[in-house]
């Protein structure tokens, strides 16, 4: 075993480049939702393609971005240069406005036996190239040619004004090319630039003495949410009987190859969504983000080399298995059920069930079979509205309920799986077969999972485990066209958003008001940002008072939030927790149900439904009340306090 000491520099180490990545997509994207919200999430894989760490991003997205870099390597033989693209829920996607890129990540190697010192990225890695021929800006700007207004494209891709002013602001990099490809890879220690030949594989290339290989080091991955991903309504978050509704669905492809961006490919995706250029800008700081990974890791390998490296990936996944299970052990084993619901599924006014049944087991001496096995049977059929879960969500949501249960310095790794089996029926709603909808299972049946996990935990850790936070993302999503007197009139907008809520008590204290949980890891986004890009006004942004449920420590209030709208435009929700309020646990009481309401320009007031579209006309506000969080504990315990 190597030194606790070393492992824990190892675990700082990567868990810092995925926060890197993070912080590179954040700042180099365009829309507000990924820029301002942090609607994104970055990880890094081992050569197995087994997640090794995780930025502190949404944990819908980090516990099921696994199975979107298993269907692309299933699917797709991945070369130095190429980054893979998949929003597909059937093929490990979540739902179809989430966009995951993967790229591989290889290693030159020296030809000093085992000296690794001289450790660089293959040639063909560096995703610049790409970026400067599409228009993005990635680690080498290159500067493009303006272009006049900021309309959809027709028949090739040009770069935005925005990217062309930050081309000319940071410079320009020119290189020279030799032979057939050419690809630009940069020291990664002191940021020189090269022109180097992009090599066949199996090739050695003169400039490094090194043999090139097929099989990756390591594997990297960016997934944001795209405010737009086209469908039938703004926003790709509408309610839907089927998928094909819901936007573009993109199986496991190329978006780049060989250090090329497949032109095709992102001339489809713009094709088909209401806002182009921002999903350009977007799709370019996702490749942003993979490249300082790919960087960040070669650097690390640089340092320590590449079986070193190896070594402690595979030592981070034991480490965060042999806690998962001593975490397990100190559960009292048995059974342990429970269920919760879905107000509706938006089509139909019935309850949806999940529920579930946590087993634990004796642990054998010295087994490595799973001890506890998490079953779902008994949860509805998939619905026909579109609140279905993929199986990668139901896993998700496991991964993050029991992950919470573990020490703050225990890795995010794929480890903390091996001893917990998970049974989702196909064909149920937290495992639904194509062509189901799923636009609320990442958002909603996620969070209704988490609900129903801690529910049943509650009985063998009680005092451990919190009362129902919100259990909803309040979805709002708003599309049109700019009006007549803004900068941009008659061009299309798409605007997303989710609104926090209470957060359930705890055990030894009050939950925190107005706050982002679970399965979402988001923040608002602030009035001044949302103003400044879109037709609307922030006209109520506050906290709702007494909406937290009572008991010897109380929810956590939701919030109040209301928009004027200054343009005609239709108005989404996708939320819920309106029909009954999340739970309180021993005693405490109930959180308060959400609302919504619709007031016109006359002042006249109306409920919408939690699940659906509305018209609405400039001057109009539509207002979200969110759920506060459950009680924990008796009431009159708290007034004897």
């Amino acid at each position: 075993m190597t030194d606790p000491v070393e492992l824990e520099i190892f675990r700082e180490i990567f868990h810092s480049i995925a926060e890197e990545m993070g912080a590179s997509l954040r700042r180099s994207a365009f829309s507000p939702n990924i820029r301002e919200r942090r609607d994104y999430s970055c990880a890094v894989f081992d050569r197995r393609a087994q997640v090794v760490a995780m930025g502190d991003h949404m944990p819908v997205h980090l516990g099921s971005m696994p199975m979107s870099v298993r269907a692309v390597i299933e699917r797709l033989e991945l070369r130095p240069g190429d980054v893979a693209m998949v929003n597909d829920p059937f093929a490990g996607g979540t739902h179809l406005p989430d966009i995951t890129l993967v790229a591989p990540v290889f290693v030159v190697r020296g030809t000093r036996g085992e000296d690794f010192s001289d450790l660089s990225l293959r040639e063909g890695h560096d995703f610049s190239r790409a970026a400067q021929g599409s228009g993005y800006s990635s680690s080498l700007p290159k500067t493009g040619a303006k272009r006049s207004g900021a309309r959809r494209r027709e028949a090739s891709v040009s770069s935005s004004p925005r990217l062309n002013r930050l081309r000319q602001s940071s410079g320009s990099a020119k290189t020279k090319t030799s032979g057939a490809k050419a690809q630009i890879r940069r020291d990664v220690l002191h940021g020189t630039a090269e022109a180097v030949p992009f090599p066949k594989a199996g090739v050695r290339t003169k400039s490094t003495g090194a043999t090139s290989k097929t099989s990756p080091d390591f594997y990297v991955a960016s997934r944001a949410h795209h405010a737009d991903v086209g469908g039938a309504a703004a926003g790709s978050m509408g309610l839907s009987r089927e998928i094909y509704q819901e936007g573009l669905r993109i199986p496991p492809v190329f978006f780049v190859r060989g250090g090329e961006l497949q032109r095709d490919v992102l001339q489809m995706v713009l094709a088909n969504v209401r806002t182009p250029d921002e999903r350009e800008g977007d799709l370019g700081a996702q490749i942003a983000a993979c490249n300082t990974g790919a960087r960040r890791l070669a650097e690390v390998c640089r340092r320590y080399g590449v079986p070193r490296v190896h070594r402690a990936m595979g030592e981070l996944q034991e480490y965060a298995e042999r806690m998962t299970r001593t975490l397990l052990k100190g559960i009292p084993p048995g059974e342990y059920s429970a269920e919760d619901f879905l107000d509706n599924d938006g089509i139909n006014d019935l309850p949806v069930r999940v529920a579930v049944v946590i087993r634990i087991d004796q642990p054998k001496r010295g087994g490595a079979e799973p001890i506890v096995t998490i079953d779902f049977t008994g949860s509805d059929p998939q619905a026909e509205g579109s609140i279905n879960a993929v199986e990668a969500i139901t896993y998700s949501a496991c991964f993050y309920v029991f992950r919470c249960l573990l020490a703050e310095d225990v890795p995010a790794a794929a480890g903390i799986m091996r001893p917990i089996r998970v049974i989702a029926p196909e064909g149920t709603v937290v495992n639904a077969r194509p062509p189901a909808a799923v636009a609320g299972g990442n958002v909603e049946m996620s969070q209704r999972i988490v609900d129903t996990l801690f529910r049943a935990l509650a009985k063998a850790m009680r005092e451990r485990i919190p009362a129902a936070s919100s259990g909803t993302m309040n979805n709002l999503t708003i599309g049109g066209l700019f009006p007549p007197d803004h900068p941009r009139a008659g061009e299309p907008f798409a605007y997303y958003e989710t609104i926090a809520g209470g957060m359930g008590a705890r055990p030894t204290q009050d939950g925190i008001s107005g706050v982002h949980t679970h399965m979402t890891n988001s923040l608002n986004t602030p009035s001044e940002a949302l103003e400044y890009a879109y037709p609307f006004r922030v006209t109520r942004y506050s906290l709702r008072p007494d909406s937290g449920g009572a008991g010897k420590h109380r929810g956590g209030d939701g919030i109040v939030r209301e928009l004027e709208l200054l343009c005609d435009a239709d108005v989404t929700l996708l939320a819920d927790r309106r029909a009954r309020g999340p739970y309180g646990l021993h005693g405490g009481r109930d959180g308060a149900p959400g609302r919504n309401l619709v007031i016109r320009n006359d002042g006249s007031e109306f409920p919408i439904p939690a699940k659906g579209s509305v018209r609405l006309k400039r001057g109009d506000r539509v207002r979200i009340e969110s759920p506060g969080g459950g009680g924990w504990g008796e009431v009159k315990d708290r007034e004897n306090a």
